[in-house]
C-alpha cells in the first residue's frame, strides 16, 4: 500500500525536475539580461577591407518573389563588383529560372527527385560555382531564401564582422508579414528573440551563435574544408551549427545586417514546416549530441558553445510532455492507496501539472513581451498589432509539443512553402539603422 514515503518521493522528484530544468537553461536568462542591457550600446567597428562575396539563392517555384530579392541585392550599399548573385532553380516547374536570369542573376537549374531539400541544392550550387567561377575568388557566400528582402546595408554590415576573421556569421532576422495573423506573429517574435536575446549576447560573450535558415554568411575556407555543403538533414542549418561547434569554427553575428523573411500564414503550412524542423532536430540530436557532450568538458569558450548547442538541440518540449505524462500515470495508478493518500498524491500531481502549464505560459509570454517591447521600432506593424498577438504567443509555442510527438513516429519529407509576397508590400521596408 502506498504511504507518505511514496508521496514524498513524488514531491521531491518534481522539485528536482524543476530545479534541473531551471539550472539547465539558466544561461539563457543571463543572455536575456545581457541582450537587454547592451541592445542600444553596441556599435560594430568599420572593416579594414571590402571582401568579395557571392549571394546564393536556392529557389523552388518562387516566380512570385525571386525578382524582389534579386532587386534588393542589386541595390546593396556595397561595391557591385564585389557582390555577385547566383540562383539555383531547384526542381522548378515554373519560370523562376527565366525571371532570375532576366533580373541579372547567374542561374543554374537542377532536377533531382530523390535528393530533395535545401541542403542538396546548396551543395550543388556551390560545386558549380567552384567548377565554373573559381577565378572570381569569392571569400565568402551569403545564403538566402527566395522569399527574403535584404536590407540595403546587409553586405556592408556583414563585411564588418567577416573582416574580424569569423568563419560564419548570422544576421538580424525580421519579418515581412508580422501582422497577418497569430501564426506569422508567433514566428516573427521568435526569430526576433533569437537574434536579440540569443545570438547577440553569444556574440558579445565570444561564444558561437546559431544559424537560423537564412541570411547567413559562410567563408570559402569552410566550404573548401567541408568539400561543399554536406549537410542534408531536415534542418541543415542546425546541423551546420552543431558541426561548427564540434569543429571549433567561429560563428559571429551582425546586428545591423537585416533580412526580412516571409512566414507561413496558415496553420497547415506551419504544421508542415515545423514537423520538418522537429524531425530535423531529432536527426541532429542523434548525430551530434555525444560529440557535443564530450567537448563541453574542454571548458572555456568552446566548452560553453558545445553546452549551448547541446541544450539547443535537446528535445525540451518533448521532455516537458513526458514529465507531465509521468505525473498523470502516477495520479491514475495510485488506486491501491487509502482514499486520503490517493487524494494527497493526486493533489500533488495536479498541482505540478497546473504549475508546469502556467510556468510554460508565463515564460513564453515574458519572452514575447520583452522581445516586442525592445524591438518595437523594428517591427513593421501598428502599435495595436504589435500587442494583440502577445497573449497567444505562448499558445503558438505550445503547438510545438504535439508536432514534436508526431515527428517522432511519422516519416517526414521536405515540402516547399508557397510564398506570395508582392512588391507593394516590400516597398514599405526601411533600414534598421
Amino acid at each position: 500500500m502506498l504511504d507518505y514515503t511514496f508521496l514524498n518521493v513524488v514531491k521531491y522528484m518534481n522539485v528536482a525536475i524543476a530545479i534541473l530544468f531551471t539550472l539547465g537553461y539558466f544561461y539563457q536568462i543571463v543572455y536575456t539580461v545581457i541582450g537587454f542591457i547592451k541592445r542600444n550600446k553596441w556599435k560594430e567597428t568599420e572593416a579594414k577591407k571590402q571582401h568579395k562575396f557571392a549571394a546564393l539563392i536556392c529557389a523552388r517555384n518562387e516566380s512570385e518573389v525571386i525578382e524582389e530579392i534579386i532587386e534588393s541585392l542589386k541595390n546593396q550599399n556595397y561595391p557591385k563588383q564585389l557582390l555577385d548573385i547566383y540562383v539555383l532553380a531547384d526542381n522548378c516547374t515554373d519560370n523562376t529560372a527565366k525571371l532570375a536570369a532576366d533580373s541579372g542573376a547567374i542561374v543554374y537549374e537542377r532536377t533531382n527527385k530523390e535528393k530533395v531539400g535545401k541542403g542538396y541544392a546548396l551543395d550543388y550550387l556551390l560545386k558549380m560555382i567552384r567548377l565554373e567561377h573559381y577565378q572570381e575568388g569569392y571569400e565568402g557566400y551569403f545564403v538566402f531564401d527566395a522569399d527574403n528582402i535584404v536590407d540595403k546595408n546587409f553586405a556592408r554590415e556583414m563585411n564588418k564582422v567577416f573582416d574580424k576573421g569569423y568563419d560564419v556569421i548570422t544576421c538580424y532576422r525580421n519579418s515581412k508579414n508580422f501582422t497577418k495573423n497569430w501564426i506569422t506573429a508567433g514566428y516573427s517574435t521568435w526569430f526576433l528573440r533569437e537574434a536579440r536575446y540569443l545570438n547577440f549576447p553569444r556574440y558579445l560573450l565570444g561564444t558561437n551563435c546559431a544559424i537560423s535558415g537564412t541570411g547567413f554568411t559562410v567563408s570559402d575556407k569552410i566550404i573548401r574544408e567541408n568539400g561543399g555543403w554536406p549537410f542534408s538533414t531536415m534542418t541543415e542549418d542546425i546541423e551546420f551549427t552543431a558541426n561548427c561547434a564540434v569543429n571549433n569554427h567561429r560563428i559571429g553575428y551582425s546586428d545591423k545586417a537585416v533580412v526580412y523573411d516571409e512566414q507561413p500564414e496558415t496553420f497547415h503550412q506551419s504544421y508542415i514546416q515545423r514537423l520538418r524542423w522537429s524531425k530535423g532536430f531529432y536527426q541532429v540530436n542523434v548525430r551530434y549530441s555525444l560529440d557535443l557532450f564530450k567537448k563541453i568538458f574542454k571548458g572555456g569558450r568552446r566548452g560553453h558553445t558545445c553546452y549551448d548547442m547541446f541544450m539547443t538541440i535537446a528535445p525540451g518540449m518533448l521532455l516537458s510532455l513526458l514529465i507531465i505524462m509521468f505525473n498523470v500515470v502516477i495520479g491514475i495508478s495510485c488506486f491501491s492507496a487509502t482514499p486520503y493518500m490517493t487524494y494527497l498524491i493526486r493533489r500533488e500531481v495536479v498541482h505540478f501539472i497546473l504549475m508546469s502549464i502556467l510556468n510554460l505560459y508565463l515564460g513564453f509570454f515574458f519572452i514575447g513581451a520583452i522581445t516586442v517591447v525592445t524591438e518595437w521600432k523594428y517591427i513593421k506593424a501598428s502599435n495595436f498589432d504589435k500587442l494583440k498577438y502577445l497573449p497567444v504567443f505562448p499558445l503558438f509555442m505550445a503547438t510545438y509539443i504535439p508536432i514534436a510527438v508526431i515527428a517522432l513516429f511519422q516519416k517526414v519529407e521536405w515540402k516547399p512553402i508557397k510564398h506570395t509576397s508582392t512588391r507593394k508590400v516590400a516597398a514599405g521596408y526601411r533600414s534598421k539603422q
